[in-house]
């Protein structure tokens, strides 16, 4: 772990920790610099950056995602989801299969070949959470986990009705 020093040389924007407007300028800031992430390699790999987040949403998934659960997750219509499956596949990212008990189920997988590509284009991203990591304690660490897991959950309780 680095020195309390390292850690007071970066300042929290706004001012103090429960400032919303300091919260508000860095969650875009993260935003920002992960959509230039996504977009690099959406350009590299010939997707749009919606396709990358579909790439996201494959991976993190804990089951076996369907067309419409992705669908639910991206707020997009069925044929656009399709679209960007189909882009997908024909990039070699994932597969589609059917369900063995069910035919009209299909199921999205990552593939494992692409893996590779992603790991290297987001090695940097990696190695820059690692170090950020390393400026924080356990306790830190796990009150920074908590705070994302539960803005998250609540941003998705956001979702638009009927999506």
């Amino acid at each position: 772990m680095a020195s309390t020093d390292d850690r007071e040389t970066t300042e929290p924007p706004g001012g103090t920790p429960g400032d919303l407007q300091g919260f508000a300028v860095a969650l875009r800031r993260t935003h920002a610099e992960m959509s230039r992430l996504v977009h690099g390699f959406a350009l590299a790999q010939g997707l749009h950056p919606t396709d990358v987040q579909a790439l996201g949403i494959v991976l993190d998934s804990a089951e076996p995602l369907t067309p419409g659960r992705l669908r639910e997750h991206l707020g997009l219509t069925s044929g656009a989801v399709t679209a960007c499956l189909d882009r997908l596949e024909k990039a070699g990212h994932i597969r589609r299969s059917r369900d063995t008990a069910d035919r009209r189920v299909v199921h999205v997988h990552y593939e494992d070949g692409a893996r590779a590509a992603a790991r290297e284009h987001f090695l940097p991203l990696a190695q820059a959470a690692t170090r950020a990591r390393e400026r924080f304690d356990e306790r830190e660490l796990a009150t920074a986990l908590r705070f994302l897991t539960v803005l998250n959950d609540e941003l998705a309780a956001l979702r638009a009705p009927g999506r």
